[in-house]
């Protein structure tokens, strides 16, 4: 496709020197990944500025150059535009053919729950015979084909997002389930996505070292609402443009005042499920069990148009945990709004045995109960916790590792610790992806929080800044009725020391210190950290 004919679809364009008139083979903002016939597109990023790799793309072969700066000399065209990220979306997706308008396209963005939501609405519209694609913090799934995702980015940047969206598109999909975060949302990773309904799950604290602030962070959520309307999002045949909102969630009276077509929200029954309005559809929960074989409860579905059925269903998940309550509750609401029936709906659910890294459990045979969670946020570590506290057996103990990731929002690390000191027994405080920052630092901050709390180190929490050896410790102390749950990394398959990411697996970590613990043969730990990392 020819760089004039992609550029029709790109607004805040400033001025275009030289003929437009090439062939483009990629599109990429690293120029370590330009190859012959590739567009390169420059942006001020967080750690690096891409204008100063201008000169290295056009060396490794760019037939053109899109960036902010005014830039003359160079021997390709060169495109000046006032916004390089959002350019590289509408570029990205014209180059693939805009596949998403060819799609039916639900989105979930959440600080909590969004892999769980979007795997549960993905089984649903299986159930109900739909060709549905996901693209997650975990994997993206094209028809029978399953992709890995990244390391430790949950939405993919703009010109992956639109190839995957190409290929499910050429793979006959007729609606696809995209996880969206503040940071893909805010660095336009999914501009130029045609959404037709949109999920929130909640919004609490989290990456505020990137958005500055609690609004702003809610601000860039807000934008995936914002993107529904047209033109940026054009109508489908059919298919109405629709909010999924939370109504026991802060952000609910935010978002409501966001327009769209259609409004569902979900919650638990109660006062605030009497207060909703009459035109709006809305779920509610009630009656709800949660115990080791999973969750159920009852759902009553009041319709707001005559495209819902209204009623009361028993449901019924292997998942536990009671806070899936409301992730279920956003996904069948989203499945709703996609023209699924409630009997699908409940297949779908049931057929959600287990999502990699969220409540995941590790059966070695022990005699308590050990789980992996990817709870990172304080509200996702007491959400966690609480799941914990309702697994152990009258009289067991709540042990858990964790830890908070370096160059990330600070203030996380005492809340978390604040959260270990109210529900958890025996906390392991431990290292997660300190980055360039010192570990010990880190550990110190979570650690003063359980302090103050009241908690005594070396009885109530202890300091191990080896992952492995601080899962181990859990595993020795643990006993019949205890549960032992591992937070912070989930599904990742690798922890950021400096710069560099060393292969790690919490699951893996897990099985081999419950194997050792057990006297079952064993070798060496799976993940061997250089012990530079850990001082």
């Amino acid at each position: 496709m020819q760089l004039a004919t992609i550029l029709t679809s790109v607004p805040g364009i400033l001025s275009i020197t030289g003929n437009v008139a090439v062939p483009l083979t990629a599109i990429a903002s690293d120029s370590r990944q330009i190859r012959a016939g590739a567009l390169f597109v420059a942006y001020r990023g967080v750690g690096a500025d891409g204008h100063d790799f201008i000169q290295d793309a056009v060396a490794r072969g760019a037939a053109a150059v899109v960036g902010e700066r005014p830039t003359a000399g160079l021997p390709v065209p060169y495109v000046q535009v006032d916004d390089a990220r959002a350019a590289l979306g509408w570029l990205s997706a014209a180059l693939y053919g805009h596949p998403s308008r060819d799609m039916i396209l639900a989105a979930i963005t959440g600080t909590d729950g969004k892999t769980t939501t979007a795997n549960l609405l993905f089984n649903i519209l299986r159930a109900a015979g739909k060709r549905a694609g996901l693209i997650s913090t975990v994997n993206a799934i094209i028809g029978d084909e399953v992709h890995d995702t990244g390391l430790h980015t949950t939405t993919p940047d703009a010109p992956e997002v639109q190839r995957l969206l190409a290929q499910m598109r050429d793979a006959g999909s007729e609606v696809v389930v995209l996880e969206t975060t503040s940071h893909g949302l805010a660095q336009h990773r999914v501009t130029g996505c045609a959404f037709d309904v949109a999920v929130v799950t909640n919004i609490t604290h989290e990456h505020l070292d990137f958005h500055g602030a609690f609004e702003a962070y809610r601000e860039a959520k807000a934008l995936l609402f914002r993107h529904l309307a047209p033109p940026e999002s054009p109508r489908k045949p059919g298919q109405p443009k629709t909010a999924v909102l939370n109504r026991d969630d802060a952000s609910f009276a935010f978002l409501s005042a966001i327009p769209a077509e259609r409004t569902f929200t979900y919650g638990m029954a109660g006062e605030q499920d009497a207060q909703t309005p009459m035109a709006q559809t809305a779920l509610a929960a009630s009656n709800i069990r949660d115990d080791a074989n999973g969750i159920r409860f009852d759902l009553k579905v009041n319709p707001g148009d005559a495209s819902v059925i209204a009623g009361c269903w028993a449901i019924a998940s292997p998942l536990t945990g009671a806070f899936n309550v409301a992730n279920i509750m956003a996904a069948t609401a989203a499945a709703l709004a996609l023209g699924v029936d409630m009997k699908a709906a409940c297949a779908g659910i049931a057929a959600t045995e287990r999502v990699p890294g969220r409540m995941e459990r590790i059966d070695r045979g022990q005699a308590f109960l050990a789980i992996v969670d990817f709870a990172h946020t304080p509200n996702a570590l007491m959400r966690a916790l609480h799941a914990a506290r309702a697994l152990a057996m009258p009289g067991g103990r709540v042990i858990v590792v964790f830890g908070c990731a370096g160059l990330r929002d600070r203030q996380k690390r005492r809340l978390m610790g604040q959260v270990a000191a109210r529900i958890a027994d025996l906390s392991l405080l431990t290292a997660e992806d300190p980055r360039t920052e010192d570990l010990g630092a880190i550990l110190d901050e979570t650690a003063g929080a359980l302090i103050e709390a009241g908690r005594v180190e070396g009885e109530d929490f202890l300091r191990v800044p080896d992952r492995q050896r601080a899962i181990l410790y859990a595993a020795r102390q643990a006993r019949q009725g205890d549960v032992v749950i591992v937070c912070g990394k989930g599904h990742e398959r690798s922890m950021c020391f400096g710069a560099t990411e060393y292969p790690w697996c919490d699951q893996d970590a897990l099985a081999w210190a419950l194997d050792l613990e057990r006297g079952l043969p064993v070798g060496e730990p799976p993940f061997i950290l250089p012990t530079r990392c850990l001082e």
